[in-house]
């Protein structure tokens, strides 16, 4: 785009990692382009085998497995789910499809993840669901969340968007709720343009689950030889995603091991650079509980202000870097506030999202332009320290 001419270090850029082109010409000439072929089904497999999941079912988005996990829980007018606001908004607009009202909850200020010890007061006769958004593929409290479902019956279903391959305390992301939802967008770990997957931790749930995806058919047992012919049986629709975006998805996941390295590496080194800078100007970094290994998502600064913010983008972009900010507080939106929300309801979210900068992190990231966004943010200074400077001179 025109806009962007003069950059030379994008925020994201999606890279080939190995058999890609290779996989997507074998699903052309084998004639099976369209959902659950056989690189479907191999996506399927390896993220079953991994994470130790009942079922996984690849989607055309995580929009598309959150949308399927709201009919899985037969969501229905008057429902609540309780939701961070800062989040995207495919995460309530899943269920507010289905006529469910979000419940929006405050973050951490560390982690940036759901305020767990804000859920047991936002629980009402109405809960349905509680659904934590693991941030930057950091893992949310999921034992205090997991307790209060327990105690008041209430489903988990996880947004692991950024998460996949993350752990908190030792088990991986998306394996906690009764079902988790995945994303393989081009900004994700782990891409194929657009696609997602739904990950379903409890087995009683993968028969409808298989009909919902199918279009309200029983196509998936016709094909399993378990009924001679498929009909229509439930309310359903079409979430399979072509097999030509699955082949280049399982060349991405057979990658697994050399990216999340790869990302690891640029995820430390930033960390490294800006340790000192951070301290000194108070901008904070990523912060990763010990208890949480994360994916190597991104890479975030929170300035001391939206005006510091507004100026480090500049001082960036006049390299020719691009650094972008993240969600906009989904309760001050119109539709938040329609459903009731107000302006200081979330207020570290608030706070959090007039701050937040996210840096060029992307797969193929070289060192030597890693170096380049480094040495341009060690360059600036806050304009909150630059008045402090000139207040003792």
């Amino acid at each position: 785009m025109d806009r962007y001419k003069d950059i030379k270090i994008p925020f994201n850029q999606p890279t080939l990692v190995g058999k890609e082109l290779h996989y997507i010409s074998q699903v052309i000439l084998e004639g099976h382009s369209a959902g659950d072929g056989c690189f479907t089904k191999r996506c399927h497999a390896l993220l079953e085998k991994d994470l130790g999941v009942a079922k996984t079912l690849l989607t055309t988005s995580c929009t598309d497995a959150l949308e399927l996990a709201a009919l899985l829980l037969q969501i229905k007018r008057g429902d609540e789910v309780i939701v961070p606001s800062f989040t995207f908004v495919s995460t309530p607009n899943a269920f507010v499809l289905h006529g469910a009202r979000p419940i929006f909850v405050d973050i951490r200020p560390d982690t940036l993840n759901m305020d767990e010890s804000q859920l047991e007061a936002l629980i009402t006769m109405r809960t349905r669901a509680i659904i934590p958004v693991h941030y930057a593929g950091v893992g949310c409290e999921m034992d205090e969340i997991c307790a209060v479902a327990q105690k008041h019956g209430v489903a988990v279903v996880e947004d692991n968007a950024h998460g996949l391959y993350g752990k908190y305390k030792g088990q991986y992301l998306g394996t906690f709720g009764l079902l988790a939802t995945q994303s393989f967008h081009e900004t994700k770990n782990f891409i194929c343009g657009e696609g997602g997957a739904l990950l379903i931790n409890d087995p009683q749930l993968i028969e409808r689950a298989e009909i919902l995806r199918e279009k309200g058919t029983n196509r998936s047992r016709f094909f399993r030889g378990q009924v001679d012919k498929y009909t229509w049986v439930d309310i359903g629709s079409s979430f399979l995603p072509s097999d030509i975006l699955a082949a280049f998805l399982f060349a991405q996941l057979e990658a697994r091991t050399e990216i999340q390295a790869k990302r690891q590496m640029i995820w430390e080194t930033y960390s490294d650079h800006l340790q000192h800078w951070a301290a000194e100007f108070n901008v904070k970094l990523p912060f990763v509980p010990k208890h949480c290994e994360q994916s190597y998502h991104m890479f975030y600064l929170l300035l001391p202000t939206l005006e510091d913010r507004k100026a480090l983008i500049d001082h960036l972009r006049q390299r020719g870097i691009l650094s972008v900010f993240h969600y906009l507080p989904l309760h001050l939106s119109a539709v938040g506030r329609a459903f009731g929300s107000y302006p200081g309801e979330c207020p570290v979210t608030e706070e959090v999202s007039d701050r937040l900068l996210r840096l060029p992190f992307y797969n193929d990231l070289s060192l030597d332009d890693q170096m380049c966004v480094i040495e341009a943010v060690l360059e600036f200074v806050p304009q909150t320290a630059r008045k402090s400077i000139l207040a003792i001179t």
